[in-house]
C-alpha cells in the first residue's frame, strides 16, 4: 500500500511533465505558425496560471456542476458521522460533507489537500446502501483525500481543461486569424493542426488511466480503513443493479466520482476514468485475504 502511494506521488511529477509536454508543443504550434516565438512562452505561462487557479477554485467549481450542498451533522446524522468516525480512525480533519439530491448512487472527493477537502454522496446511494455499505463506499472517498489523489485530480483536472481551451483558441487563429508570414510551409501547418488537434485527446487519455489506477489503490486505502471488503463489494454489486447516470453530468469532473457519473455509451466507455465495477469487484474478492 505504502509503495503504491509513493509511486503515485512520483507519477504525479511524470503526470505534470506530460501535460507541460502538452502544452509547450501547443505553444511551438502557434509561434511557427506566426513566426513569432515569444508567443510559446506566453502560452506557456497563460496555462500555468490558469491552472493555479484552477488549483484554488477547482472544487467549488465541482460542487456547483454537482448541485451538491453543505450540510452539518444535525441535516444528516447517518452520513456525517460516518465521515466524522471514519477522519478519526484516519486521524484526519473531518472534511466538510455535501449532499447531491440525485437518484444514482455515487460519490466523490475533491479538495486541494485534507485540510481543505471536501466530501459527497448522492441521495440515491443513502438510500440505497446499509449503513455498512455506505461507510465503505465513504471509507474510499476518505482513501482519495489520504492518498493526496484529490490534489492530483484538481491538477489534472486544471491542466485538462487548459489544454482544451488552448487547442481551440488556436485552431480558430490558425483558420481565421491574420498571421504576419504568409510562407509557412504546409507541411508544418499541417504537423501544427494535427498536434492541436490531438493534444486534448492525449489529455484526456493520459487524465484516464491515472484516475483508474486511483479507484484501484483508494478501494484498497478504504478496506484497510474499514476492514470490511465484503462491504464494499456488496457497494459495487449495488451500483451494478441499480447504473444510472447523473442529472448533472459533466466529462471535466467525471473522474472525480465514486463510480462513472456520464450515460452508458461506447465512447463513454472507451474513455471511462474509472475501470470497470466487475474488475474492482474481482480485485478485492482476489485480494481478500491481504487485507
Amino acid at each position: 500500500m505504502y509503495k503504491a502511494i509513493a509511486a503515485n506521488k512520483r507519477n504525479t511529477v511524470l503526470i505534470m511533465a506530460v501535460f507541460v509536454g502538452i502544452i509547450s508543443a501547443i505553444g511551438w504550434a502557434v509561434s511557427y505558425f506566426y513566426g513569432n516565438t515569444n508567443i510559446a512562452y506566453f502560452v506557456i505561462a497563460g496555462a500555468a496560471l490558469y491552472a493555479i487557479l484552477q488549483y484554488f477554485l477547482a472544487s467549488k467549481l465541482a460542487i456547483a456542476m454537482t448541485g451538491a450542498e453543505q450540510i452539518q451533522k444535525r441535516d444528516n446524522p447517518r452520513l456525517y458521522r460516518i465521515v466524522e468516525n471514519l477522519a478519526i480512525t484516519l486521524g484526519m480533519q473531518t472534511p466538510k460533507v455535501y449532499i447531491i439530491n440525485d437518484p444514482a448512487l455515487n460519490a466523490f472527493a475533491t479538495g486541494r489537500d485534507p485540510k481543505h477537502a471536501i466530501v459527497a454522496a448522492t441521495t440515491g446511494l443513502m438510500d440505497t446502501l446499509s449503513d455498512d455499505e455506505l461507510e465503505a463506499v465513504m471509507a474510499h472517498e476518505m482513501g482519495h483525500i489520504q492518498n493526496y489523489d484529490i490534489r492530483v485530480s484538481m491538477i489534472a483536472f486544471g491542466l485538462v481543461s487548459a489544454i482544451g481551451i488552448l487547442s481551440d483558441i488556436v485552431l480558430r487563429m490558425m483558420f481565421f486569424g491574420d498571421r504576419r508570414e504568409s510562407n509557412v510551409h504546409p507541411m508544418v501547418l499541417i504537423i501544427g493542426i494535427i498536434v492541436v488537434v490531438l493534444a486534448p485527446i492525449i489529455a484526456i487519455i493520459v487524465q484516464m488511466a491515472v484516475s483508474r489506477q486511483r479507484e484501484y489503490l483508494a478501494d484498497a486505502s478504504g478496506v484497510l480503513t474499514t476492514r470490511h471488503p465484503d462491504a464494499l463489494v456488496r457497494a459495487l454489486e449495488k451500483l451494478q443493479q441499480h447504473s444510472r447516470p447523473m442529472k448533472h453530468q459533466n466529462t471535466a469532473s467525471a473522474h472525480l466520482f465514486f463510480s462513472n457519473p456520464l450515460k452508458a455509451g461506447f465512447f463513454s466507455k472507451l474513455f471511462s476514468s474509472h475501470p470497470p465495477l466487475e474488475d474492482r469487484i474481482a480485485r478485492l474478492r482476489n485480494n481478500k485475504d491481504k487485507f
